[in-house]
């Protein structure tokens, strides 16, 4: 199983797209200027309690107050926010906290205005982005996310992922955070940790530790609001929670980019910065390379074809309380002269994988239904749950899966703490718009345009890039257009196919990308 990450730098994004065996599973879009990522850590100022919600909300600097509730004040919201009184007066200089005195604990079931007040200035952590009109939601219970570890400051519990399944592992790894995590602290052990040596582990507690420093040297003049601990970027956050040893390739076609992942690969996983390359290739994007683009298009729309069904699909819709999720057989049925019940369940079982990862590309969230085809026979259903439990235990994002009812339908709750990827892979029809040139008359246009490039750089390679039926056409046939233009001009077009092209879209460029055509 081989996993590759292939990022696509823009002047104000960057792609991230995370394969496995060749298919997309994951893809993320980092806006740079974003400033509310899921573990950025801000001071904030409590503008109002909503007591019929036993919540508050915090002034962080977004445009729609955050949203915090009582359940995520964390048990020492008292610690932090006598930690922070005493930062700011400059009666603690050191982020030790060997000689700190901790606050008691709040209740788990109390109120809101009984801890906090408007006005209250507080450290709170995104525990989840701003999606459409809301605010992010907030979190006051403080943690630090490592490779190996996750740091909880004023904690003292140690704690093993409950997906490290070896009783002796997990004695080991709890006897070594024993051992070297400080007074003041507690940890969780991630799963990725498990079979790691001392140093692994120690280096990456050492890391979480400098970053706490970090936060406490921001809070002595931080303004309110304001952000006093990032998280690190998308990009190094997807390595940092995904990398093992199946990572095979990750590709980037950004310099500076490039070189950053190396580094940070360098650090958490010395000789393995080799597998990072850069994409020097102008002419073709990355994306298109990796044919990205083409399963970016097969993969958001509303119907969703199952690979290896011979015919099967999904129909995904969205409502405003749920996501529906419906599993066509189409015409297999027709097809394949198989027993009817061992039909559906074929069919099922391969709907199930695919369920999977189009959950995890399209980041879906809240309540997911899926109608799968019925089956009448309970052996047959508990397969069905088994597999699509199995095809979802990578899923970072927490889910909870219910078994099929009578009526063949499965309930799948799962977390979301960013914006759902929803991607339009339509494309008007030009057919169909007013004012559009007939597609024959691009002929007379690229001609026009060969001319004038020739005319102005005629040493220059020529590279039309266009979508691909309009390049098929363009190849086809003796003598094909190309050839024609080849005869007359004694110029060779290079002919590039692009996915991410609409049908009449079109660009002359040169062998660095550049445009020779300048357009209105």
């Amino acid at each position: 199983m081989n996993k590759e990450l292939i990022l696509s730098a823009q002047e104000e994004k960057i792609r991230i797209a995370l394969l496995l065996d060749g298919r997309l599973i994951e893809l993320h879009t980092q806006t740079l200027a974003n400033k509310f990522s899921v573990g950025d850590v801000y001071v904030g100022k409590v503008k109002k309690l909503a007591t019929n919600l036993n919540a508050s909300f915090v002034d962080i600097g977004h445009p729609k107050n955050g949203f915090l509730h009582y359940q995520d004040l964390g048990p020492h919201l008292l610690s932090f926010s006598k930690y922070y009184s005493l930062v700011r007066s400059k009666k603690i200089n050191s982020p030790k906290l060997s000689n700190f005195t901790k606050e008691e604990e709040i209740p788990k079931d109390g109120k809101i205005e009984t801890i906090l007040n408007p006005g209250d200035n507080i450290i709170v952590q995104v525990s989840k982005e701003p999606i459409s009109t809301k605010g992010p939601r907030l979190t006051s219970e403080i943690s630090l996310a490592g490779r190996f570890l996750i740091l909880l400051p004023f904690s003292k519990k140690i704690s093993v992922s409950q997906k490290i399944k070896e009783i002796s592992e997990k004695k080991r790894l709890i006897r070594l955070l024993k051992q070297v995590t400080p007074q003041g602290f507690g940890v969780i052990v991630r799963t990725v940790a498990e079979g790691k040596e001392v140093e692994e582990i120690r280096g990456d507690l050492e890391n979480l530790l400098s970053r706490w420093a970090v936060l406490h040297k921001t809070l002595e003049k931080a303004p309110i609001p304001s952000r006093v601990l990032s998280e690190m970027d998308r990009a190094s956050s997807i390595i940092r929670d995904t990398f093992t040893d199946q990572f095979t390739k990750i590709v980037c076609d950004d310099p500076h980019l490039t070189l950053e992942l190396k580094n940070y690969i360098n650090g958490i996983a010395p000789g393995k910065e080799k597998i990072v390359s850069l994409h020097d290739n102008p002419i073709v994007p990355i994306f298109e390379e990796h044919s990205i683009e083409r399963q970016i298009k097969q993969s958001f729309g509303t119907t969703v074809n199952i690979p290896g069904s011979k015919g099967a699909y999904l129909v995904i819709e969205h409502t405003e309380a749920l996501h529906v999720i419906d599993v066509n057989s189409g015409n297999i049925s027709n097809k394949i002269k198989a027993d009817q019940a061992e039909n559906s369940l074929r069919v099922n079982l391969q709907s199930a994988t695919e369920i999977a990862r189009q959950l995890r590309l399209r980041d879906m969230g809240g309540i997911i239904v899926v109608d799968f085809i019925d089956m009448a026979s309970p052996e047959a259903r508990k397969e069905l749950f088994d597999h699509l439990t199995e095809a979802m235990k990578d899923d970072p994002a927490k889910h909870k899966i219910l078994p099929p009812s009578k009526f063949g339908l499965i309930q799948i709750t799962r977390q979301r703490v960013r914006p759902e990827t929803d991607l339009n892979t339509k494309e008007k029809n030009p057919s169909l718009i007013d004012l559009v040139e007939a597609p024959i008359t691009l002929l007379s246009k690229f001609e026009s345009e060969i001319r004038v490039i020739l005319n102005e750089n005629p040493k220059s390679k020529i590279y039309l890039h266009l979508h691909p039926f309009v390049a098929g056409y363009l190849k086809s046939g003796f003598p094909s257009p190309r050839l024609r233009w080849f005869f007359k001009h004694k110029k060779w077009i290079h002919i590039i196919p692009r996915d991410a092209y609409s049908y009449l879209e079109y660009n002359f460029l040169d062998h660095k990308s550049q445009p020779l055509i300048k357009k209105d």
